[in-house]
């Protein structure tokens, strides 16, 4: 009988959550389809556990245009009001709304600065992923400077549900930050 290879803890043993902690989490994404979909996921999780939330994945890319921050962006009041009713998702307004205008705020900043993810990398050290060593996740901080400097800057903008600990768990999700615990397969 073998052993179960070595994770992170927090993915406990939930086939979804154990795909996720070995396929995408802490792996760097400079698509900004995938960068904006963390935006809309991390903002719904707040409040609530990132499982709850991988499980509506799906239901949210519906609900939400496949990601398309453009047509999200465009969303109109019915659209919102479409999406209050939509059990599949967080149906909780504030969420929504800020959603919507997070993605108005996103298509601002691909303006201004080519993409997303030149914006948001360029806030790492040499824009590349900070990798961690941390022994357990009790080491693993729930903010760090940086993530204070990048929520700060957001909210300067205008985005909803982005605080530090939200950021600091979208670098996490994105790979701007590797904290897979030391020994973990995903590392």
């Amino acid at each position: 009988m073998s052993a179960e290879p070595k994770r992170c803890g927090w993915c406990g043993t939930d086939p979804l959550y154990t795909e996720y902690h070995d396929e995408e989490w802490g792996k760097p994404v400079y698509d900004d389809q995938i960068l904006f979909e963390f935006l809309i996921l991390e903002g719904a999780q707040a409040g609530l556990s990132w499982i709850t939330i991988l499980r509506r994945r799906e239901a949210y890319r519906a609900a939400f245009a496949d990601f398309d921050v453009n047509k999200v962006a465009a969303f109109t009041a019915a659209d919102a009001e479409r999406l209050m009713n939509d059990t599949g998702i967080i149906r909780n307004k504030l969420k929504v709304n800020s959603a919507i205008k997070n993605a108005q705020l996103f298509v601002a900043i691909q303006k201004e600065f080519g993409s997303f993810a030149k914006y948001i990398w360029g806030f790492l050290p040499a824009q590349k992923p900070i990798v961690n060593d941390f022994k357990s996740l009790i080491a693993v901080p729930a903010k760090t400077e940086i993530s204070d400097a990048i929520s700060s800057d957001m909210k300067k903008r205008g985005f909803k549900f982005f605080g530090t600990t939200i950021c600091y768990a979208f670098m996490q999700a994105t790979g701007m930050v590797n904290d897979h615990i030391e020994g973990c397969i995903a590392k």
